[in-house]
Order: structure tokens, then sequence, then C-alpha cells
């Protein structure tokens, strides 16, 4: 766990100055793209911290009780399916900065940006929640009383549960991939047609589509992590413990910590204002070295 915990601690380190960068300058919050990114910032943390202590409760106490584990299990999955989905609505905004610029500022307005990470949330929980009610109409209200392996697979009884969870995935990440082809090559065809002096930022917003897709990539692992569980359960029950790790390090771990550092860093403002940050604690008052005689005179 020490490795996941250093990741952990540096990544949040990141994603805190980050935050702290978003909450001091009125730049990065009066402006939908940023107000974005840091959405995607906070999810990261969130979804990080839940399952770490997930990861660490499992190791030292593997049995929990079904209310709730429960309730960890829906926030983790809501904040998983939350990454996708405003990798879209990030794309998207991109896409009318480029292809409709001057209907940017009244399409992609501060209300219609908080209105969509609503809708963000609402439509990552619908899973969690439809599963819950299947749950109570499936298991006996005794079922809540008792304490089970926390992972998903515990929950699905019936083989619907498991299509109806491989579908709604499917079609999340689907309808994901489809807006980032598309923006993406919106954008390619406009920066063709584009002045030279617009072709930078159409350039810019390509290469950013481009990290879109690289990152949904990576949360795509999420996908196929439950298939691992069957494979698991014909291994050795001795690799059990350092196969969950490594799983746990590669879905979930390492994508966010890869988060702020091709979003963040990569971007001219957040950078500009980190190396000042870095300037100003690098410096530090030297005492003078000089000597002062005081003579005193009857």
């Amino acid at each position: 766990m020490s490795c996941s915990t250093f990741m952990y601690l540096l990544t949040n380190y990141i994603n805190g100055m980050l935050v702290f960068t978003y909450f001091k300058h009125p730049m990065f919050y009066e402006n939908p793209r940023y107000v974005l990114f840091i959405h995607m910032v906070f999810n990261d943390i969130f979804e990080m911290s839940v399952a770490l202590l997930l990861h660490i409760w499992l190791e030292i106490a593997p049995f929990m009780r079904v209310p709730i584990c429960y309730f960890f299990l829906i926030l983790a999955v809501t904040t998983t399916l939350n990454t996708p989905l405003n990798l879209a609505v990030m794309a998207l905004e991109r896409y009318v900065a480029i292809c409709n610029p001057l209907r940017h500022a009244q399409i992609c307005t501060l209300r219609r940006t908080y209105m969509a990470i609503a809708v963000i949330w609402f439509i990552g929980l619908i899973p969690g929640a439809s599963d819950l009610f299947i749950v109570f109409a499936v298991e006996p209200l005794s079922f809540f009383k008792t304490s089970v392996y926390c992972i998903w697979e515990n929950f699905f009884r019936s083989p619907a549960q498991v299509y109806k969870r491989i579908y709604t995935k499917t079609l999340y990440f689907t309808v994901v991939w489809l807006v980032i082809v598309f923006t993406y090559l919106r954008i390619v065809y406009a920066a063709r047609s584009a002045s030279m002096s617009e072709k930078s930022s159409a350039k810019k917003a390509r290469n950013t589509i481009l990290l879109h897709g690289i990152q949904l990539m990576l949360s795509m692992l999420t996908f196929i992590a439950p298939f691992t569980e069957y494979i698991f359960w014909m291994l050795p029950s001795s690799w059990l413990l350092d196969l969950h790790y490594v799983r746990f390090f590669l879905v979930y771990i390492l994508p966010r910590t890869l988060s702020p550092v091709i979003y963040g860093m990569r971007d001219d403002n957040f950078r500009k204002h980190f190396k000042g940050y870095q300037l100003c604690s690098s410096a530090k008052v030297k005492p003078s070295k000089e000597v002062v005689t005081i003579s005193y005179k009857d």
C-alpha cells in the first residue's frame, strides 16, 4: 500500500495546488472551461479517496455490513462514471470555442456549465441507484443485515443484473467516444480552413481532445476490472491480495495521477501561476553578515 498511498498523496497535493490556484484567481472560476476542469479534479480527489478507503478497509477487515458497503460502492461507481461524462462536456466546450467562437460566450455560460455538472452527477448516479432498487426487489430484508466482501459482484445474484451493468457501461462509454471522435474531427476540419492566426488555437484544441481520448481509455480500465475478478478466483488464493493491489493501482490510482499532469501542468495559465508559487517558496530572507560596531564614549 505504500506506493499507492504515496501516489495518492502526491496527486492530491498537485490537485490541491490546482484548486488553490483556481479559487485565488477570477480568470479561472469565471471561465466555463476551467470550471469543468476543476470539477474533474474534485471528482478525482473524491474517487481516489473512496477507492483507497475501501481498499484499506478490505485489507484490514474483508467483510463489511451491506448498507455501509453499498453506500461506498454507489459513491465509487458514480464518481467513476462522472469522469468520462465530464470529458465529453469538456470536449463539447472546446468544439464550440473553435467551431463557433462568436456564440461561445452565449452558449457556454457559467450557469449552463453548473447545470451541465448537475446533469453529470444525475446521470452518473442512475446506474448505482437503479441497482439498489433491483437489490431491494430481489433480496430479502435479512440480506441487508449481513456482511459481505465489498465488491459489486456480491450484489448481482441474477444474470439480468450482470447484463444490465454491462449494457449500461457500454452505452455510457460509446456515447462519450462518439462525442470525442465527433468533436476531434470537426476541430481538425476547422483547423484546416482556419487562418494562420487561428491555427494555433485550433491545434491546441485538437491536442486537448486527443488527451480526452487518452483519459477516456484510462477510465475504461474500470470497465474491464470486474471481469478480472472471475480470473482471480481461478488462481491460487495466496496471489489474490497482490493481484487486487495491482488492479487497484492500475485502475484507480494511475489514471488519476496522470490527470492533473496532462491537463493542469499543460495549461499555460496554471503553469504560470505554479512557477510563481515555486519562486515565492524558494525565496528566503538571508541574514546580513555585516557586523555593526557600536562604541560608547564617556
